[in-house]
Parts: C-alpha cells; sequence; structure tokens
C-alpha cells in the first residue's frame, strides 16, 4: 500500500514536472515571437519622446561619446544628438536617479543654447496620486498658466541652480520625487552643455 501511494506521489509529480516544462518552452516561443515587436514598439516611443523634444530635429544620432555625470546620483543610460540638418542643435539624455519607489528613468532634451528643451518621465514606481504625478499631464504647479511639474523645466538654462522649492516648484507632499527629478535635469543639463559646447 505504501509503495503504490509512493508510486501515484511520484507520477504525479513527474506529471506536474511535465506541464511546468511544456509551459515553459510555450513562454520562450511566445516571448521569441513578439521580442521584435516589442523592441520595435519600444523604438517608435523612444523617436516620438525625441521628436516631441525636439520638433525642429530630423535625425536622433546615438552620441558619439556617453557624456559623464556630474551627480554621482544620477547615471546616463543612453545619450542622442538631436540635429536639423546636420547641424548639432541638442542632445537628449535618458537618466536614471534613484527616488521614493524606486529607479526614476527621465529624458531630459539639452538645446545647444544651453536651456532645457523638455522632460519626459518614462519609469517610476512611485506612489499614485503623489510622487506618480510628476509623469502626470493633469498635475500643474501653475494652474493659472497650465504649468506642469515637468513643464516648468521647459527652457530653464542649465545654469540654474534647480532647487526644490528655490527655483523648483515641488510635488504637494513629494518632496523626495520632486527632487529626484530635479537632480536628473541638473545633472543631464550641465553635462550636455559641455558635450554641446565641445562638438559644435
Amino acid at each position: 500500500m505504501g509503495e503504490t501511494k509512493q508510486a501515484g506521489v511520484l507520477r504525479l509529480g513527474l506529471t506536474l514536472a511535465a506541464f511546468a516544462a511544456a509551459a515553459c518552452v510555450a513562454l520562450a516561443f511566445v516571448y521569441q515571437g513578439t521580442k521584435g515587436k516589442i523592441a520595435e514598439n519600444q523604438q517608435k516611443e523612444l523617436q516620438a519622446a525625441l521628436g516631441a523634444l525636439f520638433s525642429e530635429a530630423d535625425q536622433f544620432p546615438p552620441a558619439a561619446d556617453m557624456p559623464e555625470s556630474p551627480d554621482s546620483a544620477v547615471s546616463f543610460e543612453e545619450a542622442y544628438e538631436a540635429r536639423q540638418d546636420g547641424e548639432l542643435i541638442g542632445m537628449a539624455l535618458r537618466v536614471s536617479r534613484g527616488s521614493y519607489g524606486g529607479p526614476l528613468k527621465v529624458l531630459v532634451g539639452v538645446s545647444a543654447g544651453g536651456t532645457i528643451t523638455g522632460v519626459r518621465i518614462l519609469e517610476h514606481q512611485d506612489t499614485p496620486g503623489l510622487g506618480a504625478n510628476a509623469a502626470s499631464p493633469s498635475y500643474f504647479v501653475d494652474r493659472s498658466r497650465g504649468i506642469t511639474f515637468t513643464g516648468q523645466f521647459r527652457e530653464k538654462p542649465v545654469s540654474d541652480p534647480f532647487e526644490v522649492k528655490t527655483d523648483v516648484e515641488a510635488i504637494t507632499a513629494s518632496t523626495i520625487t520632486s527632487r529626484a527629478v530635479a537632480d536628473a535635469v541638473k545633472a543631464a543639463g550641465r553635462a550636455a552643455a559641455s558635450y554641446l559646447g565641445d562638438n559644435r
């Protein structure tokens, strides 16, 4: 009786293992089949974001060299030149900075004239209704002028302090997120301005 029970348990275990292996193989096939489409969609989203930061640019080649971050808390992941008819008119940096809920990924555009052309929050894990407002198009730091949290950085000189509650309006009850974005934009702005100055 004991052996029959053990054989049943073994048979059940083998059956479950076979189903698990089949599921893993099926998932691998699905991943392989969709991997290309996912990469294609990510590339389209990136091009759309770059176009929003530099509407006049017609090319976004990867930067020849990755600028060095002036802030050890901010890491640079990707860098793109913005070109119009071959002329270097700006740079976009994809940067990462720790925030309240984890890494915050931001795309920052910087003009050759040394101003921020725009900021796009790409990824965040901050609290909905609080830190997540950094990416919300309906959260305004100045409702009367229609200025969103990220919108306040547009046309801001890279030489500004980028200090929350000084020259950067904070998200209500989310100073950590506000500071993370401000630090990311400041680091990207200064590094891009240096790169643009060296490559003009």
